[in-house]
């Protein structure tokens, strides 16, 4: 198989790249790696696009595993032929591959198998080949009455079972219900229990297949699981079966009968349900498959939104009964104070709880206010609304709280903060989640932080593997400073795994490592992994300058010939040649040189650190407001505009033109204007657009 050919025509990528990636890939490097430093190699291909290609030659190299698989077991079974073995060989796709095996496939055995054991073949064979009437037919089946076989209406209906299995394994068959699940087959839902109501939208659905999107598949899919409707695929059954009748030709009216009648039992009893079966599996994959790139397009502006540095937070995580949890923490994130208060009902402590807040700012300096949007949110945003009318030089910002509670009772929040309630840790967390989002993101299960939707729907394994990749690329194209970063976040580093993380977190605090060569220093970690992980692991407090950028270790002496060079006025080719470098990995190193230690969130909008709407109540059609988007799905995307309830731009009220996905237009965590186009507080829903609105 050629794989570099087939995965350049897939992803329009030239081949020489596609054998460079893949040979680095071999050879143990990983994609962050490849990305940043083996640009000369790849032609400069992104992280994206070496993820594709690493995807695509999985895909391939399974595909071509299972083949083997299957010529060996056909081997074993001695049924291999030249024919079969060319058919195997010159399939494409999965499905194709798997119907040249069915009929090979070892199973549960039919009732096409009971009736060869009858020794039914041989009258099947003589009925079709020689029987001219019923009568011919029922002198054929006398002979094989015995135990097992009734009579001989019973010994025929019998051997049509062996035609049945054969139609079913009829790969022309096959696809000739496919092609009508392609084109005219219908999905169906009826209501069947759903006390809540919770898929009105879906009683009495009809739809083609063809047209359905992955968020309804995925709804379909869990209301049907929850006995919650019935759902059901609808073929053109007459026009499939007269098809198929066409693939099989009779001598005369009676074997006609016999064939149709072997035909319909086999379209019921054994098409329709394998490929419904197929149907549903290969929607619901690629309504995973769109799902989790949503999760995927949301998840990295999300956790790469741009941090608020060197200032001191009061996180807050609003409750009622239980009152809002407060913690302090200082400009490099350590932990400093905690309280709870009680500003809203049913305590109403509100007074008592703005003084304490203002003794907090007088006494840490405090700069700015994290709130977290979910539980009495906007009733503590109001008493946070009085408190700053008393205080000077201080702001705040909503943060979203999804997955902080899971932060909060986890083993890592244990190990960090093991004398403070679960609680104090959630709200620790919000600071930390302004102040450097990606730091604390990563702590917590990228499926947990609300990115994406249906989540227990999709496939876990896929969804956690795809997120983690993206969590990965994200820490690496930012790169991790060594002074404040827990082991979790090491642990995404380019070649580094947990275990490793752990040794190298424990020895910096240890005063062991201070500069990149120290890392040699860890045990476990050979040069191998130093060469994977050495350039995405930033040391500010390194005697070498070079130690605090992206520049890797094996360019370092390129670097330092670089300081006689004028970098604003630099002539690029030559200045390669000269130092025998690739351009593009000279480029790199200048934009390095040129802002050491540099962080590329820093060039993102700010975050938006005042809110100006309280609730659903104080909006109005037409409003116009700024907020963060949330969520990204196929449909549209959700606006945090500072109420508590995320508004809904849909995809038609997204631009003015024709666009097929919302990611054309915005990004996870853009800062958008929108203008509020419908309130529904019964349902608390929000319809918002982004429509004329004048700047």
């Amino acid at each position: 198989m050629e794989i570099s050919k087939i995965l350049s025509e897939e992803l329009s990528i030239k081949e020489k790249s596609i054998d460079e990636v893949i040979k680095l890939l071999d050879e143990g490097s990983t994609v962050a790696f490849i990305a940043r430093y083996r640009k000369e190699k790849t032609g400069g291909l992104k992280d994206t696009e070496i993820r594709d290609i690493e995807s695509g030659l999985t895909r391939l190299r399974n595909f071509q595993k299972r083949k083997e698989e299957i010529l060996t077991s056909l081997e074993n079974q001695e049924k291999l032929d030249e024919k079969l073995k060319e058919q195997i060989d010159q399939a494409k796709t999965l499905t194709e591959l798997e119907d040249i095996y069915a009929p090979f496939k070892k199973k549960r055995k039919t009732r096409a198998d009971k009736a060869k054991e009858l020794g039914l073949m041989e009258l099947l064979d003589d009925i079709l080949m020689k029987a001219q009437s019923e009568e011919e037919a029922l002198s054929f089946a006398k002979k094989y009455i015995k135990e097992g076989i009734d009579d001989e209406d019973d010994a025929i209906n019998k051997s049509l079972d062996i035609l049945a299995e054969d139609v079913a394994n009829n790969i022309e068959a096959k696809n000739i219900i496919r092609r009508d699940g392609l084109v005219r087959a219908r999905i169906l839902a009826e209501k069947k229990e759903d006390e809540d109501l919770t898929y009105e939208n879906y009683y009495d659905f009809n739809e083609k297949i063809k047209n359905l999107k992955p968020f309804q598949i995925l709804a379909l899919n869990r209301a049907e699981k929850n006995n919650d409707l019935t759902v059901k695929l609808e073929f053109t059954d007459n026009y499939n079966l007269t098809l198929i009748k066409n693939l099989y030709k009779s001598n005369n009216d009676y074997t006609e009968s016999l064939i149709k009648k072997a035909i319909e039992d086999s379209y019921k009893r054994l098409l329709i349900p394998t490929i419904t079966t197929e149907i549903k599996n290969k929607l619901t994959e690629k309504a995973e498959e769109e799902s989790i790139k949503v999760f995927s397009k949301n998840l990295k502006p999300y956790i790469l939104q741009r941090p608020i540095k060197d200032k001191n937070i009061i996180g807050l995580d609003p409750g009622y009964r239980t009152g809002c949890k407060v913690a302090v923490i200082d400009k490099h994130g350590k932990y400093l104070d905690q309280a709870v208060i009680y500003p809203v009902k049913p305590h109403s402590k509100e007074r008592e709880a703005i003084d304490l807040l203002k003794n907090f700012i007088k006494k840490y300096h405090v700069d700015i206010i994290a709130l977290g949007n979910a539980t009495a949110s906007r009733e503590t945003e109001a008493v946070v609304n009085k408190l700053l009318k008393e205080v000077d030089g201080v702001s705040y910002a909503i943060v979203n709280e999804a997955g902080a509670s899971v932060y909060s009772a986890s083993k890592l929040g244990e190990e960090e903060f093991p004398d403070l309630d679960v609680t104090i840790r959630g709200a620790i967390s919000m600071a930390r989640r302004l102040q450097d989002p990606m730091a604390e993101l990563v702590k917590i299960d990228p499926k947990h932080l609300g990115v994406g939707q249906y989540q227990h729907d999709i496939n876990q394994k896929k969804l956690d593997e795809e997120l983690s990749k993206v969590v990965e690329d994200s820490v690496n194209e930012v790169g991790v400073n060594i002074n404040n970063a827990s082991y979790k976040l090491l642990s995404y580093v380019s070649g580094l795994n947990l275990n490793l993380a752990k040794r190298i977190e424990e020895d910096f605090k240890n005063g062991e490592i201070v500069e990149r060569k120290d890392l040699k220093k860890v045990k476990g970690l050979g040069d191998k992994t130093y060469k994977m992980a050495a350039g995405f692991l930033r040391f500010p407090d390194s005697p070498n300058f070079l130690d605090n950028t992206a520049v890797h270790p094996e360019s370092y002496k390129i670097a330092k010939k670089l300081v006689d060079y004028d970098l604003e006025n630099i002539d690029l080719e030559k200045c390669a040649t000269d130092l025998d470098v690739g351009v593009l990995t000279l480029e790199d190193i200048i934009d390095e040189l040129k802002k050491p230690g540099r962080d590329p969130r820093d060039e993102l909008p700010e975050v938006i650190t005042k809110s100006e709407v309280l609730s659903i109540d104080d909006l109005n059609e037409g409003d116009i407001l700024e907020g963060t988007v949330r969520n990204i799905t196929e449909f549209g995307c959700f606006v945090d505009i500072g109420v508590g309830i995320d508004g809904l731009v849909h995809i038609s009220n997204m631009s003015d033109k024709f666009i097929k996905d919302p990611n054309e237009i915005v990004t996870n965590s853009d800062i958008i204007k929108v203008k509020v186009i419908e309130i529904d507080k019964k349902r608390e829903r929000i319809g918002l657009s982004m429509k004329n609105i004048k700047e």
